[in-house]
């Protein structure tokens, strides 16, 4: 992973973070939007233009890739790259929780 790449993206915006964890299996720009609003219970609902403006950003990056289209929709998943991403992302939310739960436990100390 080049220095551009890690730069642009780690850490992640919360859109950035749902659109690959979601493309974990393909799936079409609706059908991004619906698994994020179904995974975070209606508290983040992208927008068109922000999903498709960071679909079409990732896609460039070569973090997704576009696979085939049925009934109109593209249909994209998850590069290699984009799990190494991905899998920062997720090491770097997991360190900030297991600080968080650290700190909190020495308060209650």
């Amino acid at each position: 992973m080049n220095t551009h790449i890690k730069k642009v993206y780690v850490p992640m915006t919360e859109t950035g973070f749902y659109i690959l964890l979601c493309l974990l299996e393909e799936s079409h720009g609706y059908g991004i939007v619906q698994k994020v609003e179904s995974l975070t219970h209606g508290e983040i609902r992208l927008s068109p233009g922000t999903l498709y403006g960071s679909l079409s950003k990732m896609e460039k990056d070569g973090l997704i890739q576009f696979i085939r289209e049925e009934e109109k929709r593209k249909i994209y998943k998850i590069t290699d790259l984009g799990r190494q991403v991905l899998d920062l992302e997720m090491k770097r939310i997991e360190r900030l929780y297991q600080n968080m739960m650290e700190v909190r436990e020495n308060e209650r100390s």
